[in-house]
């Protein structure tokens, strides 16, 4: 067997009656773990190779703590407390990055997005949709939905309240991770697996989407989907402030420049390049035709909006007579997204 592995992490997570794993936290995912580190601990896991997620005891907790003292202190001071736990805990060493098999595994992988140890697009996620079970997210973590109607019954009779918070796959990154230097107004709005970069402001109605994010400085107030990276910006008010919405998804990724501006109601199907301003309301898929305009707004010619993908200095808007898309390269399309960046 081989010491190297992609990924190793040590989590206390939540299951059903049946067993079955609801979620996992891993306080301290590792990338790229020692082989010092993996030779420890292979043999108390009965690790023999490939991506596997095996469940240990609290005594087995405490002899991994006892192999690793001299190794990784972080991790044995982990695992020390993780021999405390009332809760199951699970081993998740990942040979490689290859297509997801279980659900430790796929929650191992959002929590390296959201510690920012890789980012979007950086991992391999296939498969992760059917591993992710539906939950009700509630004040007394994840509850199996066929379990709720019990549950809540319990609680009214022992007169307290059972809170779901919300249904889904995917539970609020803050719940596992708060990234150093950043702010978070409305942190349901940010799923687990979101990358934000320190220095990102998320303002009330922006969200941040997995396998998404920021690199930061910067600003979002719309939506950051699937896919889409928003570049890092010069200092906070020349950062990428975005009030749209960025697509992306599947193999796609969309990546914004530095020093960008998407205005409100606004959105992009494309890569943007620096200092690129989309004016409010403006949608831009990869199709969209695009007139393009010379420094004396004359017509150069008619373009998609792809070929201009990844380009700087684009300033994109709709002509208000005759609602054509249109783009200026100039040096006041630089003005204006200063001056608009200035505003905000």
């Amino acid at each position: 067997m081989s010491n190297t592995l992609f990924s190793l992490a040590f989590g206390v997570g939540s299951q059903n009656r049946q067993g079955t794993w609801l979620e996992v936290f891993y306080a301290q995912p590792l990338l790229n773990p020692s082989a010092e580190l993996v030779a420890a601990v292979a043999p108390i896991l009965g690790y023999e190779g490939g991506n596997q997620a095996i469940a240990f005891t609290t005594a087995q907790a405490a002899q991994l703590a006892e192999a690793l003292k001299g190794v990784d202190a972080a991790q044995a001071a982990l695992l020390t407390r993780l021999a405390e736990s009332h809760k199951p805990l699970v081993a998740t060493l990942l040979a490689e990055d290859a297509a997801l098999t279980s659900t430790p595994e796929a929650y191992l992988k959002l929590h390296l997005l959201s510690h920012r140890l890789v980012k979007p697009h950086g991992l391999s996620l296939a498969g992760i949709f059917p591993l992710l079970p539906n939950v009700a997210w509630t004040n007394q973590g994840a509850v199996d939905l066929s379990e709720l109607a019990e549950l809540q019954l319990e609680a009214r009779l022992k007169g307290e309240l059972l809170e779901v918070f919300s249904v889904d796959k995917f539970p609020k990154m803050t719940d596992y991770v708060v990234p150093a230097g950043v702010r978070i107004a409305d942190t349901a709005r940010v799923r687990l697996g979101a990358y934000i970069g320190e220095g990102t402001t998320i303002m009330h109605e922006g969200f941040v989407n997995f396998n998404a994010g920021t690199e930061g400085p910067g600003m979002i107030e719309g939506r950051v989907s699937a896919g889409v990276f928003v570049g890092k910006g010069s200092d906070l008010g020349g950062g990428c402030s975005t009030m749209g919405t960025l697509s992306g998804g599947g193999n796609i990724v969309i990546k914004v420049g530095e020093g960008c501006l998407i205005g409100a109601n606004a959105g992009i199907g494309i890569p943007l390049g620096d200092r690129n301003t989309v004016e409010a309301g403006l949608y831009i898929t990869a199709g969209t035709k695009v007139n393009l305009l010379d420094e004396n707004n004359e017509l150069v010619k008619v373009v998609k909006a792809r070929d201009l993908a990844g380009q700087t200095d684009l300033l994109f808007r709709r002509n208000s007579l005759n609602g054509a898309v249109e783009c200026k390269t100039h040096k006041s399309a630089i003005e204006l997204n200063e001056a608009l960046h200035a505003h905000n």
